[in-house]
């Protein structure tokens, strides 16, 4: 499938730039964003609603968009981990995960989903991980990651659902890209097998081949990199 016009948020991450040079690669106008980014008009900010109301505004007024990828995302850094146990709990921590992980998509999905055109094929995909299933949760620990992801999807359900009222072709999931060789997954790939730590690039392609292949049954749902749908 070719996207006319696509928008990447959090373009400056390892996942994030793959997938904008996928898309541009297959010939969609790319719009990337990122809070990084080297000039203005490009920076986006998901801690701050203003920012992205204001991106929303400019690249409304370019005309409807297609696609819109949220891939940013945070794990670990400002010398804090993912927890292991419930004693390193810290309410500063939590906060700032649902902020990014969680609260952040669900403004920009706010803010990009009326920039969708009323017919015709469209998706709004915002970056999850199987760890945010509670069904499948056998391990424990990482909970703030795991609770933020968790609650992104139920966003992305609930968001799915209002959707389809105005855009009836359009579809709102969440993406599990597996373990990518990234910077949020550096410290965690000891364990992994290596024919399980992807490339950005191989990433990238496998995820917009998913989301070439969902259909309306599929809104509101989470599919990993190789098609299946991570469970609730």
């Amino acid at each position: 499938m070719t996207w006319a016009r696509a928008v990447v948020v959090g373009s400056s991450g390892g996942i994030g730039g793959a997938l904008a040079d996928a898309l541009a690669r297959d010939g969609a106008e790319v719009i990337s964003l990122a809070r990084s980014a080297a000039f203005p008009a490009d920076r986006i900010d998901l801690l701050d609603e203003d920012s992205i109301a204001a991106a929303a505004a400019r690249i409304g007024a370019g005309g409807p968009v297609d696609l819109v990828l949220v891939a940013s995302g945070v794990l670990h850094g400002d010398g804090r981990g993912p927890e292991r146990s419930s004693r390193e709990l810290s309410a500063d921590a939590l906060t700032r995960a649902f902020a990014v992980n969680a609260t952040g998509p669900a403004l920009v999905a706010k803010h990009f989903l009326p920039l969708l055109p009323r017919r015709g094929r469209a998706t709004f995909a915002a970056l999850s991980a199987r760890v945010g299933s509670i069904s499948d949760n056998q391990l424990g620990g990482w909970y703030g990651y795991r609770a933020s992801k968790a609650a992104l999807n139920m966003l992305l359900r609930t968001l799915a659902l209002e959707l389809v009222r105005t855009r009836p072709d359009a579809l709102c999931v969440g993406l599990h890209p597996g373990t990518v060789d990234t910077g949020l997954s550096k410290p965690f790939q000891r364990g992994v097998a290596p024919d399980k730590l992807f490339e950005p690039r191989y990433a990238a392609e496998q995820l917009l081949s998913v989301l070439a292949a969902l259909g309306p049954e599929d809104n509101g749902g989470c599919f990993a990199w190789d098609g299946e749908r991570v469970p609730a």
